[in-house]
């Protein structure tokens, strides 16, 4: 059984692709009655869901960290200990960030570069990674995944644009790594189905491209068939940014992913913005959504 704890955007795929695999798959939700349905995916409260990690042999872990550090560990340690001594936990993934290596000036990080966060969420994400890295000890299988900016249907560039709040800031040289997150699903799918020692991973779900932010919007724009916003120097945007926004637009560092691809037998689906935005085009075509 494949546990996801926290069915959000990319908790959600992931379920419901182990589900379409054949997986037995749950998930947990603060607030089960509220959360659409999954096919084929049992939604439990997330307080209650002790019995279910006492159940599964695998554990992907999504809910982000707070100032009290990782939530899974904090509410349900006791419950993931005991399926680590039984031995039915035999496999725990996370979802982290690869904002754990801070401002690389543009320069590349690989699965093997040591992380050095600067942002305060990123540290965050670093101590909850260690966390887990403690709690498992060596006993299973575990897998940190480092995920770029997520982005799939109801969150891109075309929801910005029919919304009239896209931007296209332009600072030559400042390149995001983006990841579909059908993708994410795949890598995870990918990792389940493997037999591994009790060792950790570390794995990059980027796409093949990193790209400026503008060129992504202004290509988004084309697909719509509208006039893409018009270019705004960073310098000048920077004053009408948020804290968040500010600190995303604070670093700069391009991710690889050779080594992930291989370990996971994989090639992504959406490998670089290109296939990802015309995928959603086309989704939202067969739903009616495209406008």
């Amino acid at each position: 059984m494949l546990l996801v704890a926290g069915l959000g955007y990319a908790g959600r795929a992931v379920a419901r692709a182990a589900a379409d695999a054949g997986w037995q798959a749950g998930g947990t939700a603060r607030d089960p009655g509220s959360a659409a349905p999954l096919p084929g995916v049992s939604v439990l409260p997330f307080a209650g869901a002790g019995e279910a990690i006492g159940r599964a042999s695998h554990l992907l872990v999504t809910a982000a960290p707070g100032e009290g550090g990782d939530p899974v560990l904090a509410a349900h340690g006791p419950s993931i200990e005991r399926a680590l001594v039984a031995g039915t936990l035999r496999w725990v993934g996370y979802l982290s960030t690869t904002g754990v290596y801070g401002d690389r000036d543009g320069g590349a990080v690989d699965e093997a570069t040591p992380p050095a966060p600067g942002q305060p969420r990123s540290i965050r994400r670093l101590e909850a990674e260690n966390a887990w890295r403690d709690c498992v000890a060596g006993r299973v299988a575990l897998d940190i995944f480092r995920v770029g900016g997520i982005y799939g249907p109801g969150r891109s560039a075309f929801d910005d644009l029919r919304a009239g709040t896209a931007r296209c800031v332009v600072k030559p040289g400042h390149a995001f790594s983006r990841i579909h997150r059908d993708d994410i699903a795949r890598a995870v799918c990918a990792a389940i189905r493997q037999d591994l020692p009790p060792a950790v991973r570390v794995l990059h779900l980027v796409d093949d491209e990193a790209a400026e932010s503008a060129v992504v919007t202004a290509h988004a724009a084309e697909l719509l068939g509208v006039a893409a916003p018009p270019a705004i120097p960073f310098e000048e945007a920077r004053s009408r940014m948020s804290p968040m926004a500010l600190s995303f637009w604070a670093e700069n560092r391009r991710v690889t992913n050779t080594a992930t691809k291989a370990a996971l037998g994989i090639a992504w689906r959406y490998p670089t913005y290109w296939e990802g935005l015309a995928a959603i085009l086309a989704e939202e075509g067969r739903e009616g959504l495209a406008q």
